[in-house]
């Protein structure tokens, strides 16, 4: 069964960081695509970034452009979300997701990340609380 667990979520002021982790069992990130999405209240998802480790690509959420960074350990099968300078506006609950993709780089950025297609396995989800 393919699995996503998240977890480094917590409350932290502004301006301060965090570091999301999700891992993976199941299943390997050599043939998946992997995002990182988050929900607040009376908000759509929104995708925040997203990797594919085998195309080299990443793509990042104009909100979280410069703050955030996206990474993958293929050896630990995790992906990581590392948040700097973060804001009372990144609270949510943060969910990591997987999926195979066609080749192409608008496949990450458009389809999985802002579109939310071709994901397969979801996380159950973290809380960001960041207080002013």
């Amino acid at each position: 069964e393919r699995q996503l667990v998240e977890s480094g979520g917590g409350l932290v002021q502004a301006g301060g960081s965090l570091r999301l982790s999700c891992a993976a069992s199941g299943f390997t990130f050599d043939d998946y695509a992997i995002g990182w999405f988050r929900l607040a209240p009376g908000k759509e998802r929104e995708g925040v970034s997203c990797i594919s480790s085998s195309e080299g690509t990443t793509y990042y959420a104009d909100a979280v452009k410069g703050r955030f960074t996206i990474s993958v350990d293929n050896a630990k099968n995790t992906v990581y979300l590392e948040m700097n300078t973060l804001k009372p506006e990144d609270t949510a609950v943060y969910y990591c997701a997987a999926g195979r993709i066609p080749d192409g780089p608008v496949f990450l950025t458009v389809g999985l990340c802002q579109r939310n297609r071709y994901l397969e396995v979801w996380g159950q989800g973290t809380l960001v609380t960041v207080s002013s």
